[in-house]
This record gives C-alpha cells, structure tokens and sequence, in this order.
C-alpha cells in the first residue's frame, strides 16, 4: 500500500478537502505525508494583476505569506490526524511540473489532490493543474472533486 502521498495545496476549499482526504488516507494506510505549495515566480511582465502592481521584494513577501498559511493549515491538520508531514514551498512557473518532480525525488508513491470537477469547454478553456498532472505523472493520482463530504467519516470503516 501507499507509504509516501504528496498533497499540492494552493489554500482553496477545495485543496483543503484534498489535505483532509489525503491525511485521513494516510492515517489508515500508516504513511507520511509531504504537504507542497508552488508560488509562480515575480516576472515584470506579467498579466496577472498583483505582480504588475508589485515589487519583486513586496510579491515575494506575499507569497511567502500566503504559502507558510496554506502550509500550517496542512501542518495542523497532520497534527489533528496524528501523521507524520513534511511541508515544502517551491517557486516554479509550471507548478504541474513542481508537482511531479516533488513527488519523484521525494519518493512519494501516490498523489492526492484537488479537481475543480469542470467539464466540457471550461475544461479545456481553463486548463487545469490537476489534469496536468494526471496526463504527465507516472506516480499515481487520487483526485478530489466536490462535492466532498465528511472525509475522516467515509475512511473511518476502513480503519
């Protein structure tokens, strides 16, 4: 069974449903867990808002912010759950590609992560981290999608 899962977080709900679901799974099959973030690095030119009107040190800052929050809800939840997890912060323009190359050197043996549950154009429109990962990873992925409900409930009769 799984001994190592990598959980991508990018501090939505939805990522969240994705930490609990993968920290209860984890608990149940005795694994630990490495909990990554990927920040996209401060390019000048840029069409995302925040980094046109930010300063590469102001856009660093922020994204270190928000990063450590995302990582000590994860790290909290580890906690609550009583699983052994490491936390990681990366900066990749790609972070499908952070993802995979995380989970590979780090010898995880299952991803779990969120889905938006978008179909049809909005799919293929807005593109998709999660499907990223799913086309490109050799390491397999448990996909989360919403609605989700009572995780630690539903893994509960497994353990």
């Amino acid at each position: 069974m799984h001994r190592h899962i990598l959980i991508p977080t990018d501090g939505s709900e939805l990522s969240l449903n994705a930490i609990d679901y993968g920290m209860a799974l984890a608990k149940s099959v005795n694994a630990k867990v490495t909990v990554l973030t990927v920040s996209m690095p401060f390019h000048p030119f840029a069409v995302e808002p925040s980094m046109i009107t930010d300063t590469p040190e102001r856009y660093g800052k922020r994204m270190a912010t928000l990063a450590a929050k995302y990582l000590t809800v994860a790290k909290e939840a580890a906690v609550a759950t009583g699983v052994s997890c490491e936390t990681m912060r990366i900066e990749h323009d790609q972070p499908y590609l952070a993802i995979i190359e995380t989970a590979a050197q780090k010898s995880c043996d299952l991803i779990v992560m969120a889905s938006h549950g978008r179909r049809g154009v909005a799919a293929i429109v807005l593109g998709s981290e999660t499907v990223k990962v799913l086309t490109h990873s050799t390491i397999p992925v448990l996909v989360v999608r919403p609605p989700h409900q009572g995780v630690f409930a539903a893994l509960a009769s497994l353990t």
